[in-house]
């Protein structure tokens, strides 16, 4: 396919999903419940690697999708529905990890030992199955940072808003929680 074709393809299906929300502002049930069918799936696999629980991210999802309907008619299109929903989720996510006052322990407190690089010795297989399983046995800090930032493409300052942390805090988690991940992904392979 050409990027010609590609081009007018995306318009083509921007235009339709503006029209999906435009139907959803004036309270189409049936238009909500298409544009829940487009993003719930992606909006679920945010909700997972924020909870690390399927029931706790089936329910994020839902609180999500709720607030972004109540707040439908003060989206603008200025960026894609998508981005916007992405946003209420990650949002909706933190907002119930602060409800439940988990403390966030920071990886000065979890980490005490030093990363050396054995990339030559070790080789590590690396699966989406591996490092999924290594994410999930990060601290919770640890795990949101590192999945902000690698998976759902956040910067660090934007990072230290959502979550109420410096940005310094910020790299040093993520560096922090990748050098835990290749300690597990070693261990696995060992």
């Amino acid at each position: 396919m050409s990027f010609k074709l590609k081009t007018i393809e995306l318009v083509q299906q921007k235009h339709i999903h503006k029209n999906i929300v435009e139907a959803c502002k004036r309270g189409d049930e049936k238009a909500k419940f298409e544009l829940y069918q487009l993003y719930s799936k992606a909006m679920f696999n945010v909700c997972y690697r924020m909870m690390n629980n399927r029931e706790e991210a089936e329910d994020m999802l839902q609180e999500a999708f709720t607030q972004a309907f109540v707040k439908l008619n003060s989206y603008e299109y200025k960026s894609s529905f998508g981005a916007w929903l992405k946003r209420i989720t990650i949002n909706t996510c933190i907002n119930a990890i602060n409800k439940k006052k988990v403390e966030l322990k920071y990886c000065e407190e979890i980490y005490d030992t030093e990363f050396v690089d054995d990339a030559d010795e070790n080789e590590v297989r690396l699966t989406v199955a591996n490092i999924t399983d290594a994410m999930e046995k990060l601290p919770k800090g640890g795990r949101m940072v590192f999945s902000l930032y690698l998976i759902e493409g956040y910067d660090h300052g934007e990072i230290a808003q959502i979550m109420g942390i410096t940005e310094s805090t910020s790299k040093s988690q993520f560096m922090r929680a990748k050098q835990r991940i290749v300690k597990i992904l070693n261990e696995q392979n060992s």
